[in-house]
């Protein structure tokens, strides 16, 4: 794949991934990675299931008989989809995911489409997570409905600031809810399996029933329905592969050993689930959740029903932290390959990737604004970006088996292609069943994102084209050079800002703008009295401006044939306060000036501040 030579990315020197390494307490462990990259995939097993559930039960309780089958396919899809990102993981030790496979074996464009897959993918879970606790927790508590918006910002809020303390510190913060969460489930599953009948109905009691009438036969179209339905509990597999930097050495065992892990957390959960769902024949009901239905069903309307809520409530309010441990390493990505502007591949001092976890956090706040912290504007448009990203990765593993050819290449290019089939189904379906209900939005936001990468992109091609990176560049040759410096007043600041101007210039002049003549006059006085051996030149105005005079006074310099210089720098002395407080006491002629010369000139700017 050709590119052009571009900027290289401003970001410090990352070090060896030796045991060694002074930033290894900030990784991730493999425990570490379950509890910060796999929340979105845990907490879905509150609503995958359900899925399936409420699909199915168009045809009665006959299409309920399908809940199992349905289920085993999204299993056998899962195991799938976890030996490919395996494969993955080894491949691309980097991380990125989708987006590192297709970039190296399916071009540019195709990349940059997955790309642009998982950074919605990202965005709409951490918004569909949020609201998804929040409304858990609204509807046990009913008088906070009203304030459910303000509700989902502060949880953002909240996730927001840990992350900002670095991702294995979020992991740490996040290890208990999800091992309550994950035992809670286990727990249903295993009581539920000895019994023979619910414990208990309470739960739905009084509650109407969302079960049609009863039908002998099921359409494959409901199926496949049932089946993209339910695929919305496998986003979040991914995530363990595009944060692989992110765990410590060795980076990729870990990585492989968490996404196993989690592979197998997810799928014992999803069909034992199922199991109990026939068991006890269950039927959907309104305003109360399946998972609800199971639990009161397992272990009766008592403390562990409520343990299991609150879990849920809290685990769904945190799974968003998987989109800040996967979408910040993805954005670097894409900014050390010029796709982004190159802020987001800075790192902090925790290995944080700071402005991806920004920017993540802002446009996530929109989105809970926009939808009035409603889960139902948001979950329709949940799993289509997860599943073009699966698609893509894929087929950009068939063809990387395909090029590399190592021992039993032929049978592991048939899994990658069988996945990539399943998974494109099941994209194709969720689109045209969900397009009413704002995928269009998903369909538009796609090709936009793809033109927003190759803008910058371009943009940075142009700069390099400017700067010549690539090329040895020419001799070096003497340039007579001028340098301005905006005075007021004789000052230590003058003096200090004249000292520097004739060290970087072979000229200097010393401007002033004149709005008083008795100033002028006194300040004329005193710089003769003085005596720096640097000319003072006086513009006069008569509208009491600062940096439009002396904007026009370096263009009349620029312009001047007599004197003509390679270089005009005006250098800007101005105060550095010590206390944050004391900017309130400084007049701002600095940035007066400094936007008047950007704006109006091409001359060289230079702020020289001197600390009080």
């Amino acid at each position: 794949m050709s590119d052009i030579t571009t900027p290289a990315v401003a970001t410090e020197p990352e070090p060896p991934d030796t045991g060694a390494t002074p930033d290894e307490r900030h990784r991730l462990s493999v425990l570490g990675g379950l509890a910060a990259l796999s929340l979105d995939a845990m907490a879905s097993v509150a609503y995958g299931p359900e899925s399936v559930v409420l699909v199915l039960a168009a045809a009665g309780s006959y299409g309920l008989g399908f809940t199992l089958p349905v289920t085993a396919a999204i299993a056998v899809l899962l195991a799938v989809l976890v030996a490919s990102y395996r494969q993955v993981i080894a491949a691309f030790p980097d991380g990125g995911g989708a987006y590192a496979v297709a970039r190296a074996h399916l071009g540019r464009r195709t990349a940059l489409t997955a790309a642009a897959s998982l950074v919605v993918d990202y965005v709409l879970n951490v918004a569909v997570s949020v609201t998804a606790g929040v409304a858990a927790l609204t509807s046990a508590v009913p008088g906070l409905y009203d304030d459910r918006v303000w509700l989902c910002l502060g949880v953002l809020a909240l996730v927001t600031a840990v992350n900002l303390r670095g991702i294995a510190e979020s992991a740490r913060w996040f290890m208990a809810p999800t091992a309550v969460f994950v035992l809670s489930i286990l727990t249903i599953i295993v009581v539920g399996l000895f019994r023979d009948a619910p414990a208990s109905t309470e739960a739905a009691a009084g509650h109407a029933s969302a079960l049609a009438g009863d039908a002998t036969t099921v359409g494959a179209l409901l199926l496949l329905k049932a089946f993209a339905a339910g695929c919305s509990a496998l986003t979040g597999v991914e995530a363990v592969a595009n944060a692989v930097p992110s765990f410590r050495t060795p980076g990729v065992k870990r990585a492989q050993h968490t996404e196993v892990a989690l592979g197998a957390l997810l799928g014992v959960m999803l069909i034992g689930l199922a199991v109990l769902i026939g068991r006890f024949h269950l039927q959907p009901v309104e305003g109360v959740t399946v998972l609800a239905q199971l639990a009161d069903a397992s272990l009766g309307h008592g403390a562990g029903f409520y343990v299991v809520q609150f879990a849920t409530v809290v685990l769904l309010g945190l799974a968003a932290n998987t989109s800040f441990g996967g979408l910040p390493v993805l954005l670097h990505l894409l900014a050390r390959d010029n796709h982004l502007p190159h802020v987001f591949a800075l790192r902090a001092d925790r290995q944080v990737h700071r402005h991806g976890v920004l920017f993540l956090a802002a446009v996530s706040a929109v989105l809970l604004a926009g939808s009035g912290g409603d889960v139902n504007r948001l979950v329709p448009l949940f799993a289509i970006g997860v599943f073009v990203g699966f698609t893509i990765c894929q087929v950009g593993m068939v063809r990387h088996w395909h090029l590399e050819r190592p021992a039993h290449w032929r049978a592991k290019a048939t899994l990658n292609g069988f996945g990539a089939l399943l998974t494109g189904v099941a994209a194709l379906v969720v689109t045209g069943t969900k397009f009413t209900e704002g995928a269009w939005g998903i369909c538009l936001a796609l090709p936009l994102l793809v033109l927003l990468f190759e803008a910058v992109h371009r943009g940075y091609a142009r700069i390099g084209e400017r700067l010549e990176l690539g090329r040895v560049p020419g001799p070096l040759t003497p340039q007579r050079s001028l340098v301005v410096v905006p005075v007021t007043a004789i000052t230590r600041l003058t003096r200090d800002g004249l000292s520097a101007a004739l060290s970087l210039g072979d000229e200097v002049l010393a401007v002033t703008v004149v709005h008083d003549p008795a100033e002028a006059e006194a300040l004329r006085r005193d710089w003769e009295l003085w005596q720096p051996g640097v000319p003072l030149v006086e513009i006069p105005d008569g509208h009491r401006r600062l940096g439009p005079p002396i904007a026009a006074f370096v263009n009349d310099l620029a312009a001047d044939g007599e004197h003509t210089y390679d270089r005009l720098t005006v250098l800007i002395p101005e105060v550095e306060p010590a206390r944050f407080w004391q900017r309130a006491l400084q007049n701002r002629r600095g940035a007066v000036i400094d936007r008047a010369l950007r704006r109006d000139t091409d001359a060289v700017v230079c702020r020289l501040r001197m600390r009080m």
